[in-house]
């Protein structure tokens, strides 16, 4: 170094310092940039990175996430854009670019301007009503298609139908999708396949800029649409923006594959559906089988309970158990019976005259067969008769003889 005081700044505060100039810049705060987009990546974050260059030149470029509300359509390598924005200095690489605020297509404004209106137009008239919209039958015979013949979507459409179910017929309308008699040849074609009755068609082309697809947003081909007898899926091959013709179409489809998915039904899905139908009628066949039997295992039942001859039986049961219990009581009768019998027995055995004439006793009767108990009874001279245990005596009173009492 020198004598002299020269300043020594830190890369940072070079960077901040020209941050200020720029951004005191008048120009500079505001300025619209017209160039080719080219290495443009969409961040997880939701920022845009890319860069704008022309024949000499290029600037890098980003949009931060919050600035894409605005953005109507997805940037791609090649378009020619207008970005508005502010320069500035990223100060941790030292590298100046341009921090966009809007972008819009070079030279679309216009057009976009026209689309809304027409939009906001067609709209008003009903022609994007919900009401009119026809479903797209679930199996068709034949798929007619109204799109370029050597473009991709005719062959992604054939591709997919005969993988889908090869019976279907596609039928193309070789119709101009792009230019100045785009409009009027892909309205020949709707119609055309209206008139030989197609099951479904399909209206569209593969991407492009809003200039190669203006032709699906042009009127007669919104009207061609909506006129149309036969169930219409639009399918302009683009995502972030919606056409005139996505609108008034009873389906709509991001690419010209995913139309040809929602007309042609896989086959091989069906097969695998008419299976698990099957399946599941089978097992609900058995179920209610099984059902049914029950049920008449239970009405038997009940039949069997109301029967005569069930009722005869359990009244034979009954009468068998009634039989058996008079048996009982007879039996408990008769054993109480001789039980009292024999105390009676051994009672009168016990007065028995038999028994104490055994003893020596003797029973005394008059002739005329009086018993007699009493010395008073007789006189001397009469005849009585003396019944002892093994004989019967004939005896006359000599002599009575009384005790005192």
């Amino acid at each position: 170094m020198g004598n002299g005081r020269t300043r020594v700044l830190t890369v940072t505060q070079v960077n901040s310092y020209i941050r200020d100039l720029l951004q005191h810049d008048f120009v500079l705060r505001q300025v619209t940039v017209q160039g080719e987009v080219s290495n443009c990546k969409y961040h997880n974050s939701g920022h845009i990175y890319f860069t704008l260059k022309d024949g000499t030149g290029a600037l890098a470029a980003v949009m931060f996430a919050r600035d894409r509300i605005g953005l109507r359509f997805r940037l791609q390598e090649g378009q020619q854009v207008l970005v508005s924005g502010r320069i500035s200095v990223y100060e941790k690489t030292g590298t100046y670019q341009l921090f966009a605020s809007a972008i819009e297509q070079a030279g679309q404004g216009d057009l976009f301007r026209i689309l809304e209106e027409r939009k906001a137009r067609l709209a008003e008239m009903g022609m994007f009503a919900e009401e009119y919209k026809q479903p797209i039958p679930r199996f068709i015979r034949r798929l007619g298609v109204v799109t370029a013949p050597d473009g991709a979507a005719i062959r992604d459409i054939e591709k997919i139908a005969r993988r889908r179910n090869p019976y279907v017929q596609v039928i193309l309308y070789p119709a101009i999708v792009q230019g100045e008699y785009a409009v009027p040849s892909i309205v020949r074609g709707i119609r055309q396949l209206d008139r030989i009755g197609v099951d479904v068609m399909i209206v569209g082309r593969g991407g492009g800029s809003i200039e190669d697809l203006w032709a699906f947003n042009e009127e007669p081909v919104a009207r061609a649409i909506f006129d149309c007898s036969t169930p219409v899926i639009s399918a302009v091959g683009h995502q972030t923006d919606t056409t005139i013709a996505d609108l008034v179409a009873d389906r709509r489809a991001a690419t010209p594959s995913e139309a040809a998915e929602m007309a042609v039904y896989d086959i091989a899905s069906y097969d695998q559906e008419l299976t698990q139908m099957k399946r599941r009628l089978t097992a609900a066949a058995n179920r209610c089988i099984q059902e049914q039997r029950a049920r008449i295992r239970q009405a038997s039942y009940r039949l069997e309970l109301v029967t005569p001859r069930h009722r005869l039986d359990n009244q034979r049961l009954a009468i068998s158990d009634l039989q058996e219990k008079l048996i009982l009581i007879m039996q408990q009768s008769i054993l109480s019976r001789r039980h009292r019998s024999a105390v009676l027995a051994a009672r009168l055995d016990g007065t028995s005259p038999l028994k104490k004439m055994a003893g020596g006793y003797a029973y005394v009767e008059s002739e005329d067969g009086r018993a007699l108990r009493s010395a008073a009874q007789v006189s001397p001279g009469d005849n009585v008769r003396i019944h002892v245990a093994d004989g019967t005596m004939q005896a006359q009173i000599t002599d009575i003889m009384r005790r005192n009492a």
